[in-house]
Parts: C-alpha cells; structure tokens; sequence
C-alpha cells in the first residue's frame, strides 16, 4: 500500500503556529505487514525506531488497542526536501497514521486521524493540509486541534526559494523571544485576518501589505544566509509579498503576475548560486492511499 502526503507551508506571515496551505508537491511511502518491522529506501540516520512514519503508525495501532506485529517501510518517490520548512515531518508523521488506519482496518475519519497525526507533531499547522489540503488555520484548545479550510484563489502564481541548507525546527525555534507585546500582537492578528481575505480573492496588493509578522519572521532570519538578497530579488521580480515558509529555510513568494516565475529562476541563479526555485500549486485534496 503506497501513502502519498503533499508537502506545506506554515505559518505564512502573520499565521504563525495556525496557517497552513497543501502544495503539489510530494511524498509516496509504501507500507506492509511484515514479520518485522524494517525502513527501506532512506539514508542509515532514519531507519531507526525515531523514524517519524513508524511513530506515528505506532501512535494509532497504540491507541486502538492493536498489537503492532512488524511492518515494512519503504520509501518511493520523495520530492519534499528534508528541514527545509515545507512539512516533510508532517508528511511522514501524515503517512504513519494513514497507513496504520487502512492495514489494520480501523474505520478512523480523516478527523480522528488529523487529531493523532497532530498528537505526535505537537501542532496542528502542517499536518492539517496535508491531511485535508488546501490552506487551513488550526488552533489547539485544551489539548484539541481544531482546524478548517479557507479558499486560495486562481489569480495567484506561488513559488519556493529553496537553499541548499537544512534548519531544525528546533533550531528556528530557539531564537524566538518568551513573549511580545501587546502592539505586536494586534499587528499579528490583524494582518494574519487580511491575508485569508487576500489569498482568497487573490488581492495582491491588499496581501502585499498583510503579509507581514512581528513574532517570528525577523528573528529566523537572521538564521537563513542570504535571506536578504533573495528577498530584494524577488520583489525585484514582482513577488507581492514573501515570507518564510514554516521555520525556513525556504522562502515562499506570491504573485499575481504570470511571468514571476520565469523572472525568478533567473535572478536566483545568478545572486544565489546553489538555492533552487519551485513552482507551487495548491493541493486540494490532501494525503491519499495512492495504490494497495
């Protein structure tokens, strides 16, 4: 049975720790019972029992009350980039409680398994569209996720500014400060509300001005080389608004002008030797049992 999941942007500007939207972008792992349980097809560091597909796939036969007697991972076809902050962890963990829910036959929503999935992620802003797709907003309350979706327009044209670094979450999170004040966090609130209404009309210009954040972006920043450049480059080129897409290292760019893209790869590969470009569209589906 192959699981395939899309990859995802968080927190986009202002949404910090709550937006999320699903790309075109992705993974396809296959699961099997086995007599023992082995990780094929991936680098020696992640065969190990910390594997995120297993943990989560153990999660929810945990939870069911069903033994785990050994299944075989095997990794496929892998176009998300490992910690670069398009949800390469919530896709693993996304496959994980799919795979677990469809061997063993348990009957789980898609609801209940967005809730495990986001049990093992510890926050709902990835895992949410890449179990149901599109652009999502998701909040915790006592423990609970609780996410839903809102529309992206057509209008828009999306692309990935991808170096050729890793940064751990954890990293990313560690230069944030303890707390904000209350000035920022109006701002936040605010912006992250006209974003929604900006993607969904496809308004560049109103998305231009909302995309912007006081909690998070400028301190990871300072963790990404050439973040700088890449920016004035691609405003240069017509980007609307760019943000960091989850804890980074990737940019994520957004415009309304069609010949963005074209514009774009250019002036990367000569200011940024080494960074990548994508094209992204929108996944509107999310996760899916891909064949059996």
């Amino acid at each position: 049975m192959i699981v395939r999941v899309p990859a995802s942007s968080a927190n986009l500007g202002p949404g910090f720790d709550s937006f999320g939207i699903a790309w075109q972008l992705y993974n396809e792992i296959s699961f099997q019972l086995a007599g023992e349980t082995e990780i094929l097809g991936c680098s020696a560091a992640y065969r190990g029992e910390d594997n995120l597909a297993l943990r989560a796939y153990r999660r929810v036969l945990e939870r069911c009350g069903v033994r785990d007697e050994g299944v075989s991972i095997r990794f496929g076809r892998t176009s998300i980039p490992v910690s670069r902050g398009l949800g390469s962890s919530a896709a693993l963990i996304t496959a994980g409680v799919m795979a677990a829910n469809e061997l063993h036959d348990l009957g789980l929503s898609r609801e209940s398994l967005f809730l495990l999935a986001t049990e093992v992620e510890g926050h709902p802003d990835n895992v949410a569209p890449a179990i149901y797709g599109g652009l999502s907003v998701s909040a915790m309350a006592g423990g609970r996720a609780v996410t839903r979706r809102f529309p992206v327009s057509d209008k828009l044209y999306f692309t990935a500014l991808i170096p050729p670094f890793e940064l751990s979450t954890a990293l990313a999170r560690s230069v944030l400060p303890d707390s904000i004040s209350r000035a920022d966090a109006v701002f936040n609130v605010s912006r992250g509300a006209l974003v929604l209404r900006a993607l969904g009309d496809g308004d560049a210009e109103l998305l231009a001005f909302a995309m912007d954040d006081r909690i998070h972006q400028s301190y990871r920043a300072t963790l990404i080389d050439g973040f700088s450049a890449a920016r004035a480059e691609a405003q240069e080129c017509g980007a609307a608004a760019i943000c960091i897409s989850g804890a980074g290292p990737t940019l994520l760019c957004v415009s309304d002008k069609p010949d963005f893209p074209a514009r774009m790869e250019t002036a990367l590969s000569m200011a940024l030797p080494g960074w990548e470009m994508k094209e992204l569209l929108p996944d509107l589906d999310g996760a899916k049992i891909a064949a059996l």
